[in-house]
């Protein structure tokens, strides 16, 4: 998992620092040589400071790493962490699967900051280009879901709407967000790339185990709730994505939207997969009629010469040791 470290490439932001994806990347960045602001939200009015260590104590960060307070409700607030940046990585989104706040309070919320802290960018003269983290709930819900989907596809909000999924209003945020950013790019100039990871998975660095981790492990976990989940699903290992955004934010000729995603896999096929992989935990062979492969496709990615080094046991064997040195299996 350890790389040589190169040094001198120049500083980048990294935004909503203390995330899954977001603190893999800033260990990343820092072994390809990059110093790192990163943002954080600051600490609670109840007193208690944020623990912060698994970032300060990263190999290069005693160095080359330097933290910020910031908040999307108020964006001028990344004005300093992004100035004299070379790149920004925009990984913070505001997340309420319990829809404790409407959706349109949400939305407004994303794409006002999101969007101010591209204004901070533009005002920067220093930021050569923008990654921004999507996801691929803004390609895979709409009535041909089933279907081949590429970076051409969006979401249909006024589908999700009537469909009610759970998490149904982040969806449509993450969804409208990135349509805003791209026209705001487009409007301003602004050199931007889009990454679009399915469920991303894996070992993490975080002092908890991340949701989406939790989630992709419930077979695992025996969380049958969590089940529904995985009828069909794409999944990709934490470090490619990590890899994808340095990739494209290198990578002379990026543009617009790229779909990051390895594997497809349906419940059926990962409970036999796990079963077989993991004996110890008693995984049960499922079978939900109907279920199929989803098709998004990450061939934009791969033509643009980015290799996924991770497929499906490579994803689980990560989580699955990671979790066990935690304490959390």
């Amino acid at each position: 998992m350890m790389m040589m470290e190169e040094v001198g490439k120049g500083t980048v932001c990294v935004t909503g620092g203390t995330g899954f994806l977001a603190s893999w990347l800033i260990m990343r960045l820092l072994q390809h040589g990059y110093s790192v602001n990163i943002t954080i939200r600051p600490d609670s009015s109840s007193g208690c400071k944020r623990d912060v260590s698994y970032l300060t104590n990263l190999p290069g960060a005693s160095d080359r790493l330097e933290i910020f307070n910031a908040e999307l409700d108020n964006p001028e607030s990344y004005d300093a962490a992004i100035r004299g940046c070379i790149g920004v990585f925009h990984v913070a989104h505001p997340s309420d699967f319990h829809d404790k706040e409407s959706e349109e309070t949400k939305t407004k919320r994303a794409v006002n900051g999101t969007l101010g802290i591209l204004r901070s960018c533009l005002n920067s003269k220093t930021v050569r280009r923008v990654v921004y983290t999507s996801s691929a709930w803004t390609v895979i819900f709409n009535e041909n879901s089933t279907d081949y989907m590429d970076e051409n596809t969006w979401s249909n909000v006024a589908f999700i709407r009537k469909s009610k999924f759970f998490g149904a209003s982040d969806m449509i945020t993450k969804t409208l967000t990135e349509k805003s950013v791209l026209e705001f790019a487009e409007k301003h100039g602004l050199d931007l790339v889009s990454v679009i990871p399915s469920w991303i998975t894996g070992p993490f660095i975080t002092p908890s185990c991340p949701g989406s981790v939790h989630a992709s492990m419930a077979l695992v976990f025996g969380d049958e709730e969590q089940y529904k989940h995985l009828s069909n699903t794409s999944l990709v290992h934490i470090d490619d994505v990590a890899s994808a955004h340095i990739f494209l934010f290198e990578h002379p000729d990026a543009k617009g939207r790229y779909i990051c995603s390895a594997v497809d896999v349906t419940v059926d096929k990962l409970s036999q997969v796990l079963s077989a992989r993991y004996p110890e935990y008693h995984i049960p062979i499922l079978d939900y009629a109907g279920t199929r492969e989803p098709q998004i496709s990450s061939k934009k990615l791969l033509d643009t010469g980015f290799k996924f080094k991770y497929g499906l046991e490579d994803i689980y064997d990560g989580a699955v040791e990671c979790c066990k040195k935690k304490g959390i299996l």
